[in-house]
């Protein structure tokens, strides 16, 4: 079977590799990928350190031309990477090729913003005075992803670092490497200067934690749990190093009296249980309304009895395994808390068994269920959704908005008032209007409040913010 190697300083290098298991079926290894040591670390950094100079002052067709060959070669292969991912994280293959497509638009975006690099020229309030306000390269960037999205995240964090002429160590979540391999091996043979782009494969404990300790990154941008977030902001804070995480969410979506029943349950389901509920921006708490909440508990229990669940790569297949057991060990529970917490159990809930051995899991609703139960205030990150029933739209929204959590948020209404009131007092960075909680164009900012994220917002042009620094030049005529 092929070891697929870390790069660092341009090179293929390592040799102790682990297996990259199917969470569909486990029988089945994706491939042995090497994980990096300590000193890897160290040396990837170092190599990225190295290349910063001559990559942060290279010509803007340099950096065009390959980001735009990246996304042509993505975008080709999208059914072959697709079925690699679908294989790695399980996720159904065309939630997958959806996904590479995506990946591939973004850098498709980033190499033409690499051509659309602007400053500004403004007068001094002083004679004779002319002033350029510019943005430069932030510097060494450490880049961390997580597993649910191997190849979107790692492209909306890559993409734009390389635009704006930084130098890169990635490692991406321990349990996906084979997507980000890719994307990585599809960058290298596009032309990019030894060392500017290093993987760094591994564990969080050793690769994760060199990063985190070292005074050579200027940057830090990390998508994974809260807890996690909270040390890289320490660590940097100590280093004195910008930071930029995306964290959690346990996202609401309201529906209201006066809702369209089929776009309501539609939204839902595929807010709550679709990519198997893996998603920051899922919406695991539905809060409904009480003119409707019988109705639509009755709906979506009959569009829940219609979704297959079954192996990613099979045709037919709604929703895939999770991801490994530990991740379904953590669903059980809280499917046991929930019970044990009074909420209803009204589907679901039951591990299932299939062709293949894998990690497979009936979508679950509680209703029932109220907004101080563990099952409504912390994330599961699995197909698990409750239930909330209120009196009304105000009830509603201030369930909505009792989080500590802020990423996402969604509400099905026919009514302009109610639809309007919404996105200006919903407490999330982003609002759905009958639409599904998950789904953001790969052009518009990404990204949350309160403690879902921290620093400026990932994607389109927003990106600027966190991968440069502005300078501002005085001269004198």
């Amino acid at each position: 079977m092929t070891i697929y190697q870390n790069l660092i300083g341009g090179e293929w290098v390592g040799a102790e590799a682990s297996p990259n298991i199917n969470p569909s079926n486990t029988d089945d290894v994706v491939g042995m990928y090497v994980r990096a040591s300590a000193d890897d670390t160290k040396h990837a950094i170092a190599a990225a350190k190295a290349a910063f100079p001559a990559w942060s002052r290279s010509g803007i067709l340099e950096r065009h031309a390959i980001l735009r060959k990246t996304a042509d070669e993505i975008l080709a292969r999208k059914e072959e990477l697709g079925a690699l991912l679908a294989r790695e994280e399980g996720k159904i293959l065309p939630e997958a090729i959806g996904e590479v497509t995506r990946a591939a638009q973004i850098f498709d975006f980033f190499a033409g913003e690499t051509l659309r690099l602007t400053g500004e020229v403004v007068p001094s309030v002083r004679p004779n005075i002319g002033i350029e306000i510019t943005r430069e390269a932030l510097g060494v960037v450490g880049i961390i992803t997580p597993w649910n999205f191997p190849i979107a995240i790692p492209a909306w964090k890559i993409a734009p670092a390389l635009c704006y002429g930084n130098t890169i160590v990635f490692k991406p979540a321990d349990l996906v490497p084979g997507s980000a391999w890719a994307i990585v091996d599809i960058l290298h043979r596009a032309g990019l200067p030894k060392g500017v782009l290093n993987l760094v494969m591994g564990r969080g404990s050793v690769v994760g934690q060199v990063m985190l300790e070292s005074p050579d990154l200027a940057g830090i941008t990390f998508t994974g749990s809260t807890a996690t977030g909270k040390r890289v902001a320490l660590a940097s804070i100590e280093h004195n190093r910008k930071f930029q995480l995306e964290m959690g969410g346990k996202n609401p979506m309201i529906v209201l009296d006066d809702a369209d029943l089929t776009v309501a349950v539609e939204a839902a389901a595929n807010s709550a249980f679709f990519s198997t509920g893996q998603r920051c921006t899922a919406s695991s708490r539905l809060i409904v309304t009480e003119g409707i909440h019988d109705k639509f508990v009755a709906t979506l229990t009959e569009k829940l009895k219609t979704l297959k669940v079954d192996n990613a790569l099979k045709a037919g297949s709604h929703i895939g395994p999770v991801v490994d057991d530990k991740q379904l060990k953590l669903d059980i529970d809280y499917i046991e808390i929930g019970k044990s917490e009074g909420a209803r159990l009204a589907f679901g809930g039951e591990v299932l068994q299939r062709d293949t051995l894998g990690f497979y899991l009936q979508p679950t609703l509680f209703t029932e269920a109220t907004n101080e139960m563990r099952i409504s205030r912390e994330e599961i990150f699995g197909p698990v959704a409750s239930l909330i029933r209120v009196k009304d739209y105000d009830e509603a929204l201030a369930v909505a908005n009792d989080t500590a959590l802020g990423l996402s948020a969604g509400i099905a209404t026919t009514s302009l008032k109610y639809a309007t009131h919404f996105k200006r007092n919903s407490e999330a960075g982003m609002v759905m209007v009958n639409l599904p909680t998950a789904g953001v164009d790969f052009h518009v900012p990404f990204g949350g409040r309160k403690a879902s994220s921290f620093g400026p917002r990932e994607q389109g042009r927003h990106a600027a913010e966190f991968f440069t620094v502005v300078k501002t030049a005085y001269m004198q005529a």
